[in-house]
């Protein structure tokens, strides 16, 4: 290897006065190309192109996963392409994955267990699919996930503890879903987002929008095109933005809500009181007709005292 680099380092010399120049510069740009990184060609699937630790597989009318996959890859593309259904451990081997993107596929379904294995994971794009519903438990071996793009699917509702699996998340992309409402208390669970999107879905005016009307109210900046989050009242074509709703919009979810204790004290501790009060009459009563009896009992069986008669002397 000295040698070759100091080939390398060599001005331009006449060939004709040094013909073994030209083999020693072809042999030290073989040994350049061959010490580049690059995956074994066992490594790579014959349908893609694996380069500098990226996996091309975009539009190779693919209906599953590779099963032989780099496990050196840190990108790996499936875009466009025909893949239905994520599997348990379709990735279990890429352990420094950073990057996934399945977007412009017809995934319909996703396996509890389908990212297993994926501990670097930042960025996951599972967008323009056909996804009506996310288990939380998925997105539970990623806690790494920075990225989670979920726009243009079919999502009919996002689960509570979603959020919880998924704590440094920055950026959630949940545009034109059928989405009508949100969990209370989704947002607390990430505190470093810094990037939401919402429009495009079946918002509906009622006290399940009150959690995204608080959370957009401080942080419209996170939130692109803001004024096209809007919601829908019933029996109504008229569109609201939701930021812009007011807190009396919200009047009566406040009143329901402030209530609560005291509907669980009236259905829960009143009917409690009442029984034990009946309970206690009864006792009380029983009580009170045992002493009774037992009184009468007495009396009859005592014996009675001899009564003296007038002019009679005491023995």
């Amino acid at each position: 290897m000295a040698s070759s680099t100091w080939t390398l380092l060599l001005p331009a010399t006449d060939h004709r006065s040094c013909p073994g120049g030209r083999r020693q510069r072809a042999f030290t740009v073989l040994t350049f190309f061959l010490f580049l990184p690059r995956f074994p060609a066992s490594g790579c699937p014959d349908v893609c192109s694996c380069s500098l630790g990226k996996v091309n597989c975009v539009d190779r009318r693919l209906r599953f996963v590779p099963l032989q996959l780099p496990t050196k890859a840190t990108t790996l593309l499936l875009d466009y392409n025909r893949i239905a259904i994520l599997r348990n451990d379709t990735f279990v081997a890429q352990k420094v994955l950073r990057r996934l993107s399945l977007g412009n596929n017809v995934l319909a379904s996703i396996h509890r267990l389908a990212l297993v294995g994926l501990h670097e994971l930042l960025d996951l794009d599972l967008s323009d699919n056909s996804l009506s519903l996310l288990h939380p438990e998925t997105f539970l071996p990623v806690p790494t996930l920075r990225t989670l793009k979920l726009g243009n699917n079919r999502l009919l509702r996002l689960e509570p503890e979603l959020p919880g699996a998924l704590p440094h998340l920055r950026a959630l992309f949940v545009h034109s879903n059928a989405l009508t409402s949100l969990p209370a208390g989704f947002f607390e669970n990430l505190p470093s987002l810094s990037h939401l999107t919402l429009e495009d879905n079946p918002w509906t005016c009622s006290c399940g929008i009150r959690p995204l009307f608080l959370w957009l109210v401080k942080n419209r900046d996170k939130v692109p095109e803001v004024n096209s989050v809007t919601c829908k009242r019933r029996a109504s074509l008229a569109q609201y933005p939701v930021s812009t709703l007011g807190n009396e919009s919200f009047a009566r979810c406040q009143d329901a809500r402030m209530h609560l204790p005291g509907y669980a004290f009236f259905l829960l501790i009143g009917p409690s009181t009442f029984l034990a009060s009946i309970c206690v009459g009864i006792l009380l009563g029983s009580l009170a007709v045992a002493h009774l009896k037992l009184r009468r009992t007495g009396s009859c069986i005592w014996p009675r005292a001899p009564v003296r008669r007038a002019g009679t002397p005491l023995h």
